[in-house]
């Protein structure tokens, strides 16, 4: 029997233990800021709508999916800002966000659904602290692409 070691915590288990993909979405408006999410069920806070990738469907249409469910929105994808592996970003398990940017249109505002409890646009200026996991690094990575590049 082969026993595995986890790289996070070393504890030995003789089955392998593998990450939990997942996607978050900075919904970006130039003039409206980014969409956020108040979590309704622990860890509590604001957060970056995202959730699981459900077995047979793309990080893309997963991506597309938890923004309909957790805002409402109809958003369209417009790139990568990266991949999120940290095993310490989520405290409840080892999980691996690929996450994107998108936009929807001007028209449309959010209204909270599934694990939401509120959906708001927030302003780049008045973004409540602190985010929910490493949102607040990935939304600083965000704009680095966005305006420094």
């Amino acid at each position: 029997m082969t026993r595995f070691k986890c790289p996070a915590c070393g504890q030995e288990t003789d089955d392998a233990r593998n990450p939990f993909p997942t996607v978050d979405m900075v919904i970006y408006d130039r003039e409206r800021g980014i969409v956020l999410v108040k979590r309704r069920f622990p860890p509590l806070g604001w957060a970056l709508p995202g959730g699981f990738v459900e077995y047979g469907e793309s990080v893309e249409t997963a991506a597309v999916r938890e923004a309909k469910e957790e805002t409402g929105l109809d958003v369209e994808l417009k790139g990568l800002v990266g991949v999120y592996s940290d095993p310490r970003r989520d405290l409840r398990k080892h999980t691996i966000s690929t996450v994107f940017w998108g936009e929807c249109a001007f028209s449309q505002a959010p209204s909270a659904g599934d694990d939401a409890a509120e959906a708001l646009f927030f302003r780049l200026e008045e973004l409540p602290e602190p985010l929910a996991f490493d949102h607040a690094e990935i939304i600083n990575d965000f704009l680095a692409k966005m305006f420094f590049q």
